[in-house]
């Protein structure tokens, strides 16, 4: 689809393997499975925020020193944003 993956697909497979389990166990231990998956979202928030802002503070650099930013780097860059940002509006909120 174009879209730069947050995640490679190994990592990615890992992760939902991760889930799986934790949804797994929410029948016999549902309180551990909540918590199990408290901390698997909020790790990879941190993940993605620590990877989007150490990205940004490279391109930052590369400006102060005088560096040239390709249009290119400022493409891939655009295209991880938007990537992040459509999933974002488009995780469900139940209500």
């Amino acid at each position: 689809d174009g879209e730069a993956a947050l995640f490679p697909a190994n990592e990615r497979t890992e992760l939902e393997q991760k889930w799986n389990e934790i949804q797994a166990r929410f029948v016999d231990e549902p309180r551990g499975s909540v918590e199990e998956a408290n901390a698997l979202v909020s790790d990879l928030m941190d993940r993605l925020v620590s990877g989007f802002s150490e990205q940004r503070e490279r391109l930052e650099g590369q400006w102060e020193r005088g560096d040239d930013v390709t249009t290119e780097d400022l493409r891939m860059v655009l295209m991880r944003y938007r990537s992040f940002f459509g999933r974002l509006l488009e995780v469900p909120v139940d209500r």
